[in-house]
């Protein structure tokens, strides 16, 4: 059984607020899959091939510069037949590096421009909503789960962000106990008193 959905986020240090943000929105949806969020690395390491290549889902954030090693995860997904979807930052200078390769990739069948944080946000769900929709089969969602998600996607603009403090900002991983099954050992849940009482 499928129970994480896979994410894997390029995006350089310049768009902090777009690397926490994504752990916000997928506790938007209303799935009972675990989120493994992954993240371009901003230190030293970039050894990130599995990650991208394990992704079910990648994206990539544009700012004022394609900083390593945004456009190298780029090619690893290419390469492998992926079609990650781009989200462009609009309202800010761009380096001459950013300006040519917005133009080797103007052609590219999946820009998105977005200008505010919640306009990201309703782009991003709206992406990812779609994705688990087709491929709701291979995610195992329940007939309740897919026609939550459909909904949950078509009123999208209506829809209040769940707002938590710093989910994310790194890699993470949330699970859900509706669907976690420990491999290794047993889920430790609180006592019944304990879980009311919060």
């Amino acid at each position: 059984m499928v129970d994480t959905f896979k994410v894997f986020i390029s995006a350089a240090d310049d768009l902090s607020s777009e690397r926490e943000i994504i752990g916000h929105l997928v506790t938007e949806l209303p799935v009972t899959l675990g989120w493994q969020i992954n993240l371009s690395p901003t230190g030293a390491s970039l050894d990130n091939v599995p990650l991208v290549l394990d992704a079910d889902f990648h994206l990539i954030v544009i700012g004022e510069d394609i900083r390593a090693p945004v456009g190298y995860e780029w090619q690893v997904s290419k390469r492998a037949g992926k079609l990650p979807p781009f989200f462009i930052k609009q309202g800010l200078q761009r380096t001459m590096a950013a300006v040519d390769f917005l133009k080797t990739i103007s052609n590219y069948p999946k820009l998105h421009d977005y200008t505010l944080l919640s306009d990201f946000r309703t782009q991003v769900l709206n992406q990812i909503g779609n994705y688990l929709i087709k491929q709701a089969d291979y995610f195992e969602l329940n007939p309740a789960e897919y026609e939550n998600v459909i909904n949950f996607v078509q009123n999208l603009e209506n829809v209040e962000p769940i707002i938590l403090d710093h989910v994310t900002g790194e890699d993470s991983i949330l699970l859900t106990r509706e669907r976690y099954i420990p491999k290794d050992g047993i889920l430790i849940q609180p006592p019944r008193d304990d879980l009311e009482t919060r």
